[in-house]
């Protein structure tokens, strides 16, 4: 993914996704020293980051500190994948939510969410019912018709609450998620199954069971999705 126009680390709270995806992606290659293109794996990763809520500038932190420690007391083997840094980048993420206790922001506040307006949510939300009325998928009609109609509803009752809005947004994109696993033909479903697991092969025995079946579960949906031409809802994505 191309690394310009996007802010750096530490310019707001309101990193969209492309900027979480292209910032994660600079800072890994800028470390390795060579242009070293993501694996699937990784990006799948960094996806699951983003879904955990790791904040932008921990993950970064999480990435800079493998490096350094890797510097400081080279292998013989180099770092060749993000997968390298998840355990940092998670165990930073525990102790930065050990830090936050007792600094919420008062839920729903604009303050919170700096850059979101009510015009650039719905406006986000109509462009998600347009993209699903256009999807051709014959297994996915239904599910994206309902799913359409409830995005226009949303649409016309959105206020300043953010964190509410962005729940109904995730529980209409789960609800594709599950149509997407269930309603799609079985014979190219297994096939698509077939394909990830062959990316995913020589990562398995490096991670823990419950680690694979997330990462596999969220390249299974990506491919899907790109597939079927069915949108991404969070506000994460505005």
């Amino acid at each position: 993914m191309p690394g310009s126009g996007h802010s750096r680390p530490g310019q707001g709270r309101n990193v969209n996704y492309f900027n979480y995806f292209t910032e994660i992606e600079d800072a890994f290659i800028r470390r390795r020293g060579k242009h070293l293109l993501l694996s699937p794996i990784d990006w799948a990763l960094i996806e699951g980051w983003q879904k955990m809520g790791v904040p932008l500038h921990v993950a970064i932190r999480g990435i800079e500190t493998v490096f350094d420690n890797f510097e400081a007391n080279p292998r013989p083997r180099a770092i060749k994948s993000l997968m390298f840094c998840r355990e940092e980048v998670e165990a930073r993420f525990q102790e930065w939510l050990a830090s936050q206790a007792g600094r919420s922001v008062e839920a729903g506040s604009e303050e919170a969410r700096p850059g979101f307006t009510i015009e650039a949510i719905r406006e986000h939300i109509e462009r998600a019912a347009s993209a699903l009325d256009n999807v051709k998928a014959e297994g996915l009609r239904e599910a994206c018709e309902r799913a359409a109609a409830r995005l226009r509803i949303l649409a016309g009752e959105v206020t300043t609450d953010f964190e509410t809005v962005d729940k109904a947004l995730n529980d209409i994109e789960e609800f594709l998620d599950n149509a997407m696993l269930s309603d799609r033909d079985n014979v190219h479903l297994k096939k698509v199954e077939g394909e990830v697991k062959a990316q995913l092969s020589s990562y398995k025995k490096e991670m823990a069971k419950e680690a694979y079946e997330n990462t596999f579960r969220l390249m299974l949906l990506k491919r899907l999705r790109e597939e079927a031409g069915i949108p991404r809802l969070g506000l994460f994505y505005l």
